[in-house]
């Protein structure tokens, strides 16, 4: 069992920035995600961040979100800079561990125009 807790989200004008926290239960090796979802959208990922540190973007966040790790602190960040409305949504954490997906309870991030 992991619980994963997720922080940092609010209220922001277009072209701020937050940092989003999510912090695990336990230590992990695993590779780590942010999710997100809009009202009447899908959930859709935004972000990898593997055991090793690679990192993948999905391209509508390249360039202005930053995902990254402190494994020490059993912590995953998401840093998003330059954010746009359209970037309003519920973000969540995601993990799997021996084929079990994990998700924190997401953390709204609005980004007013």
């Amino acid at each position: 069992q992991v619980q994963l807790v997720e922080s940092g989200g609010g209220l922001v004008q277009a072209g701020g920035s937050l940092r989003l926290s999510c912090a695990a239960s336990r230590s992990t090796g695993n590779a780590m995600n942010w999710y997100r979802q809009a009202p009447g959208k899908e959930r859709e990922l935004v972000a990898t961040i593997s055991s090793l540190g690679y990192t993948t973007y999905a391209d509508s966040v390249k360039g202005r979100f930053t995902i990254s790790r402190d494994n020490a602190k059993n912590t995953v960040y998401l840093q998003m800079n330059s954010l746009k409305s359209e970037d309003t949504a519920v973000y969540y954490c995601n993990m799997r561990r021996l084929g079990v997906p994990y998700w924190g309870q997401g953390t709204q991030v609005t980004v007013s125009s």
